[in-house]
């Protein structure tokens, strides 16, 4: 069983910053992929960003420039760096990642979420 904790999210004001972390316990041969989603209040969750094993980052175009993932494998934690943070990056952030349990099954797995509100 894999288990997947957010932390980090708070109150900023526009223009400042935050880092989330998120954390992966369990039992799993290796962590694939790494992605971070959000949902603000009455919108569809929408993708953020993943970094993929052997590759580089991919962002929305919506945070392009403004925000940066990077991963610690020793750790198993991706981090999200936001920096630049508008009014309209409110909303509720989650870590998904897909695993591999054994060398040739893959599971994915959710966080349950952490709230990000940028306001003034």
């Amino acid at each position: 069983q894999v288990q997947l904790v957010e932390s980090g999210g708070g109150l900023v004001q526009p223009g400042g910053s935050l880092r989330l972390s998120c954390a992966a316990s369990g039992s799993f041969f290796r962590i694939n992929n790494m992605r971070w989603y959000r949902q603000a209040p009455g919108k569809q969750r929408e993708f953020v960003g993943e970094i993929i094993t052997g590759g580089s980052p991919n962002y929305a175009d919506s945070v392009k420039g403004r925000f940066t993932i990077s991963r610690d494998g020793a750790k198993n934690t991706v981090a999200l760096q936001m920096n630049s943070l508008k009014p309209e990056d409110t909303a509720v952030y989650y870590c998904n990642i897909v695993v591999a349990t054994a060398t040739t099954n893959f599971m994915n797995y959710w966080g349950k979420g952490t709230l990000v509100t940028v306001s003034s």
